[in-house]
């Protein structure tokens, strides 16, 4: 992807650091919505019936392990991409060699005072706002106010960035989120139709109303994280990222091109395992097999393969 000129960046977060202040209200909040479909799954709906024998029993195991298992998976995703460091800067990093030009210019002693850097070399970045280097796909982040490694974007739900280390781990969350809130919206669904019914429905007002806004809140976000799945798979399979996305399209519709060039594709099984590693055990699982943690550096944000033919590709 060749571009001269002037380098166009837009930042939607330019204008929203308050989303700092958010802070642990965006947990509370997906907590909130996890008690609800708990108690109105759990213990409104199905617990009760694991006593009553027969199909009802059956039906209530059927909902119950499955519901459970992917509840467990869906916090330790969650959680995992709150409390891990999407990725910064190493201190006094520098690029082996000459690696991509980004949104700077020339460095020069005098524009950057304590960055010591070869001043011919014109595609090494440097972020404006940190002063500092940025190794390959590293992007400023507006509201962490530092660089991020391979920033994909932030995310106000997790109150983190989404980048090189915990990628893996937000799209398991939203994996888990998926599949768990649709078998919730599955489960509820003949309570849900029987609000309509003519007929008496067993409960409290207040298990009534909760079960009520239980399939409404799950039906949405099922429907919701579904499509951010689908756009994140497809982003995997072009090991590309959100921000990076962008730049792609728009110079696909100006050189009217069906499908740009990507230095970085190297082909949707080797794309996916530089997010999700080459151990087939650890791929449903927010963690790292040991061996891929050592002998693969992509998982660490720092350097990434890329396609000899368009090493020189900028961004």
């Amino acid at each position: 992807m060749y571009r001269s000129g002037t380098v166009m960046a837009w930042n939607v977060f330019r204008f929203c650091t308050a989303l700092r202040g958010l802070g642990s209200i965006m947990i509370l909040l997906v907590l909130g919505v996890v008690g609800v479909t708990y108690y109105a799954v759990v213990l409104t709906n199905y617990g009760p019936a694991l006593f009553d024998g027969g199909l009802d029993t059956l039906t209530s195991f059927a909902v119950l392990l499955p519901f459970h298992g992917l509840l467990a998976m869906l916090l330790w995703s969650y959680f995992s991409v709150v409390f891990t460091d999407p990725g910064c800067v190493p201190p006094n990093w520098r690029p082996a060699i000459d690696e991509e030009r980004g949104e700077i210019d020339p460095l020069t002693a005098s524009d950057f005072s304590g960055v010591q850097t070869d001043q011919s070399n014109t595609k090494v970045r440097v972020c404006r706002k940190c002063n500092q280097l940025k190794p390959p796909r590293c992007h400023h982040c507006s509201v962490c106010g530092r660089c991020v490694l391979k920033m994909d974007h932030h995310c106000v739900w997790v109150v983190n960035c989404v980048g090189a280390l915990n990628y893996k781990y937000f799209l398991l969350f939203l994996f888990y989120t998926f599949l768990e809130t649709t078998l919730a919206t599955i489960s509820l669904l003949p309570q849900f139709i029987a609000f309509f019914s003519d007929g008496e429905i067993p409960g409290t007002p207040s298990s009534l109303a909760t079960t009520f806004l239980a399939f409404v809140l799950n039906l949405a976000f099922a429907l919701s994280v579904m499509g951010f799945l689908i756009m994140h798979i497809s982003l995997v399979s072009a090991n590309t990222t959100t921000i990076e996305l962008l730049p792609l399209l728009s110079d696909q519709a100006y050189e009217k091109k069906t499908s740009p060039k990507w230095r970085y594709d190297l082909g949707k099984k080797k794309n996916f395992q530089q997010v999700f590693g080459t151990d087939k055990k650890y791929w449903l699982i927010p963690a790292y097999a040991d061996e891929d943690l050592r002998r693969m550096p992509e998982l660490q944000g720092l350097d990434y393969p890329s396609k000899p033919d368009l090493d020189a590709q900028e961004f």
